[in-house]
């Protein structure tokens, strides 16, 4: 042995090994990666506890997650409850129809001065508030009632153009049904609440003209949460007042944005509209406006300042600095005539020998219907020598959204030049600088 250790010979035995029949190695596995520990420290553990879990750290973990899952539970809880009530105003005619009545009370209203009155007590007393001060930073006038101070002379707010709204979602607050017979039955109500049909709110059993706006909840906070607190409900009423906010102001002004920036012009709201214009200058005066093209076609309605009137600008005013907080202008919220569509009567040819149709209040709806700011351009055929009451006089004119929805069924089939009110015409316009604050 040591001397085939020694001349470095094979060792020979006598054992066989065949390849063929050698089981093959598994491919290697990349190595795992390396996690660090999240709570655990990597000092040796006393032996002593090795034989007990660490329950101080397992009840925080449980108590975390426990804590977690019931955040979650209320966050689904309500996101279904806004399903529940996207399907409702999406589906039911009762729900439809009732947001419809609603918003067109307010814009109506509003163009004859009034404003919306919100009652409510308790949290939906909260939801008043938020929406009172939502509306008015559309300019929507809107102020807040508690009902048990308007029995003590706060009634002296409403006025007899108001919109009266009331919010219980019980539809029987006690406050609110002993401040109803107080009100004037001739100002329109407003009545949101849980109820899905007028016939189960006992509110408006007692006011049968008042409008339901379903603010539902797919099911009862005690099933929910074990209590009754008011969560999911104020959650949808919300909602649904919030819709109407937005969807009047829509309808009430071109542009929505601009209104709203004038009336927020502070924190980061008005911090970031003043990024996006910041070349706007303090209101000037009158005589150092300059001269901006005007609402119409035509350039020379513009009104343009004589050099007789212009005055040079004094030290104070060469001296301010710009600043991003001017008022908006007459240009900045005018609709361009661009955008307006034109509705004109089909031409005549020599040959035709029956009278060309005349346009209806019909023909108007359709064009302000796909117009996109709802302002109508009409150019009529020169009136007949023998009707001196032609809507628009000298031949056009325009319509605005707010006149289109107030016609009727009988002003939807009268042909224009029988409508009077329906078309303002351009004599009737008035000429203002484009520069001009509001």
């Amino acid at each position: 042995m040591v001397q085939q250790s020694s001349q470095r010979r094979p060792v020979q035995n006598s054992e066989v090994y065949v390849l063929s029949q050698v089981p093959p190695f598994p491919p290697l596995c990349p190595p795992s990666p390396i996690t660090p520990a999240e709570d655990f420290d990597d000092a040796p553990a006393d032996a002593r506890s090795l034989t007990q879990p660490d329950i101080a750290v397992c009840g925080k973990r449980l108590a975390i997650e426990e804590r977690l899952s019931r955040a979650v539970h209320v966050i689904a809880t309500e996101t279904a409850a806004l399903h529940n009530l996207t399907h409702l105003y999406s589906t039911d005619s009762c729900a439809r129809d009732g947001f419809t009545r609603a918003a067109d009370t307010i814009t109506s209203r509003h163009g004859n001065g009034g404003k919306l009155v919100v009652i409510g007590v308790g949290k939906s007393g909260h939801i008043a508030k938020k929406l009172v001060a939502t509306f008015n930073s559309f300019s929507i006038t809107a102020v807040f009632l508690h009902p048990t101070e308007a029995l003590h002379g706060d009634l002296g707010q409403i006025s007899p153009h108001d919109t009266l709204v009331m919010i219980t979602f019980s539809g029987k607050t006690p406050e609110l049904m002993t401040l109803l017979p107080h009100l004037d039955v001739s100002l329109p109500l407003l009545v949101l609440t849980s109820h899905t049909s007028p016939e189960t709110c006992e509110l408006i059993r007692y006011r049968p003209n008042a409008i339901l706006l379903p603010a539902p909840v797919h099911e009862s906070e005690t099933t929910s949460f074990g209590v009754a607190a008011p969560t999911t409900s104020t959650t949808v009423a919300l909602t649904v007042g919030d819709a109407l906010a937005v969807v009047v102001s829509q309808e009430l002004f071109p542009s929505v944005a601009s209104v709203f920036s004038r009336n927020h012009p502070g924190g980061a709201i008005g911090a970031a509209f003043s990024q996006k214009q910041p070349q706007q200058q303090p209101p000037a005066t009158p005589s150092s406006l300059p001269a901006q093209p005007s609402l119409a076609t035509q350039p020379s309605l513009a009104t343009q300042p004589s050099p007789a009137t212009q005055q040079p600008p004094t030290p104070r005013q060469q001296q301010l600095p710009p600043t991003v907080f001017s008022a908006p202008t007459i240009c900045t919220l005018m609709v361009p005539f661009a955008t307006i569509p034109t509705l004109k009567a089909p031409p005549r040819t020599t040959t035709d020998t029956t009278p060309p149709k005349p346009l209806t209040g019909l023909d108007v709806l359709r064009t302000g219907y796909i117009s996109p700011s709802g302002w109508v351009w009409v150019c009529l055929p020169p009136p007949n020598n023998n009707n001196n009451n032609s809507a628009s006089g000298d031949g056009e004119g325009a319509v605005s959204p707010r006149r289109i929805r107030r016609m009727d069924d009988a002003d939807v089939a009268r042909p224009l030049d029988e409508t009077g009110g329906l078309v303002t015409p351009r004599r009737a316009f008035v000429s203002v600088e484009a520069g001009t604050s509001v």
